[in-house]
């Protein structure tokens, strides 16, 4: 029989929000084994892409990751343009809001590489490539069996492991889903012109396209297709997708060459009545799922790394990781955060799904005037930005 191990901390899950829990809590001191697949990461060029925000890139440095990073894999974002499905524009800038910039863009896989190679130098973690298929809950400890019939002893598990979270299942709890019948489709492209380090949104016929400006001439796009169109674009070869592109952004960055393979994700909002459970917290896209209209879904993932960590590195010391005292904290300090964005992001899809000459007017106007309000502007940057 395999005999158990013991750890403080098991983190479920090997995205991106999931290892750098692992490593926040390795690097307080604590012994923590992550549950996730060891795969290679391509170290190439990659359609996949996060907007960074102040607060992530603060968690970053904190745990020194950010340091790692390639600088020319990194793109600022100093500007913002929404269209309306009208003649509505809104403008956000790091100028006007007094901010350095408005997010980092980088690809998936630079975060990636990063944290892989930082995870493996920490002498208080395991890093096990095994999947747990039975857990229980006892008065001072939860365990973990895995699939090689292992058993993993711990204080505290913490589920990470995405939108159809095993974990979550495993707590029980009230979920509630809603389907966006839309696909994200992502991808990547050389521009004729250049981006001038401005992100730009475009709401049109009830999808939203996104592009967001890349090193060297290079937008990452973000397109939130109706199903049947998504399938359309996606069927496209490379040529005709890209002019499919142009036609709806105009000649904003003139000819558009598709330079990475598309890959498309059904979009959903997803929340969850608890956070927690007795020895449990959610994190990331376990604990919620909103729209990538505001591009926050990585940062709002990583405030909860963020907040999680801040509450057991300030534990009493007569309490254990998994107290439900300490979870308590958490969940309190990161509902108002998520039911806001949520709110938000889900507010504006319907807004701009609305069919009807009236309901365009109204949503284009309001557009415009929220464009001529400096300070609200200024306000809704500081909350992206998590400051």
């Amino acid at each position: 029989m395999i005999e158990s191990q013991s750890f403080q901390i098991v983190v479920v899950g090997g995205g991106l929000v999931g290892k750098t829990a692992a490593l926040a809590f390795a690097q307080l001191g604590l012994r923590v084994a992550l549950l996730a697949p060891t795969v290679s990461v391509p170290a190439a060029f990659n359609s996949r892409v996060y907007a960074l925000s102040a607060s992530a890139q603060t968690l970053f440095e904190q745990l020194r990751i950010w340091q790692a990073l390639d600088p020319a894999r990194l793109a600022p974002v100093y500007d913002m343009r929404i269209y309306g499905d009208a003649l509505a524009e809104l403008h956000f800038s790091a100028f006007q809001a007094h901010v350095p910039r408005l997010a980092w863009i980088t690809e998936a896989s630079l975060l990636e590489l990063a944290l892989d190679t930082a995870l493996r130098f920490q002498p208080s973690l395991v890093w096990l490539d095994r999947r747990a298929h039975h857990f229980s809950v006892l008065p001072e400890r939860a365990l973990l069996e895995l699939d090689d019939g292992q058993v993993l002893n711990t204080q505290l598990v913490v589920g990470a492991d995405g939108a159809q979270s095993w974990v979550r299942t495993q707590m029980g709890g009230k979920l509630v889903r809603r389907d966006y019948q839309q696909i994200g489709i992502v991808a990547n492209f050389k521009t004729e012109k250049p981006h001038r380090e401005t992100a730009y949104q475009w709401f049109h016929k009830g999808e939203l396209i996104a592009l967001l400006p890349l090193p060297e001439n290079h937008v990452s796009l973000v397109w939130s297709a109706h199903e049947q169109h998504a399938q359309d674009l996606l069927a496209l070869d490379e040529i005709a997708f890209s002019a499919e592109l142009e036609a709806v952004v105009g000649n904003r960055f003139g000819a558009l060459k598709c330079v990475s393979q598309r890959q498309g994700f059904p979009l959903s909002l997803q929340k969850v009545e608890r956070l927690i459970a007795p020895r449990v917290a959610l994190v990331g896209d376990a604990a919620h799922l909103i729209h990538p209209l505001a591009g926050q879904g990585m940062n709002l993932g990583l405030r909860d790394v963020a907040e999680l960590a801040q509450v057991l590195a300030g534990k009493e010391p007569f309490r254990d990781l998994g107290d439900m005292t300490l979870l308590r904290r958490y969940e309190r300090s990161r509902r108002e955060d998520i039911q806001k964005l949520s709110l938000v992001t889900d507010g504006l899809h319907r807004l701009f799904s609305w069919p009807g000459g009236f309901v365009r007017g109204i949503r284009n106007a309001g557009l415009t005037l929220l464009n001529q309000q400096s300070f609200i502007k200024r306000k809704l940057v500081a909350s992206a930005l998590g400051l």
